[in-house]
């Protein structure tokens, strides 16, 4: 138990780095006073409202998955949560609309834009990251991710339009 105080500290330190705050699930949700809302409600309640969507390639390992997961957990239960569709022979099965979608590739990327209408695409915030294989095989990768999903997590933040 004392060997695994460490590892959370560098972890907490890596991730504070990287500009990620880790969320920590609360026992109750308090109730504005007065029927007031605050943005932090009004921001949480955007994104458990499951308002994103992940895009991957078909195939994935375990082991890419398990990253795709690992890094979604780290930016929050709501993006941890996020329905993920796979693209398989560049044809996304269905595509609902979403405020945001977190697209692994530029193959799933051109999928998705041709299954969303055009009305859809215009008002969807849409961040493209590499490929899971490739994340895993370059630094560089794993920081165009981190730097995605900050972008991904600000776009959710933000007001609704």
């Amino acid at each position: 138990m004392a060997a695994l105080a460490p590892a959370v500290a560098h972890r907490e330190r890596l991730l504070r780095a990287l500009g990620v705050t880790p969320w920590v699930r609360r026992a109750a949700v308090a109730e504005p006073v007065g029927g007031e809302s605050s943005p932090v409600v009004d921001a949480m309640a955007t994104l458990v409202s499951g308002e994103c969507i992940v895009v991957l390639p078909a195939g994935c390992s375990p082991r890419e998955l398990d990253l795709v997961g690992r890094a979604l957990m780290a930016c929050g239960a709501a993006l941890a949560r996020a329905p993920r569709i796979e693209v398989s022979n560049g044809q996304l099965p269905a595509a609902p609309e979403a405020r945001a979608y977190l697209v692994f590739g530029e193959a799933q990327a051109h999928a998705l834009g041709r299954e969303l209408p055009a009305a859809a695409l215009s008002r969807a915030h849409i961040v493209l990251a590499d490929e899971p294989a490739s994340v895993l095989a370059s630094g560089a990768g794993k920081r165009r991710l981190w730097n995605a999903l900050r972008s991904l997590r600000r776009a959710l933040a933000s007001p609704a339009e």
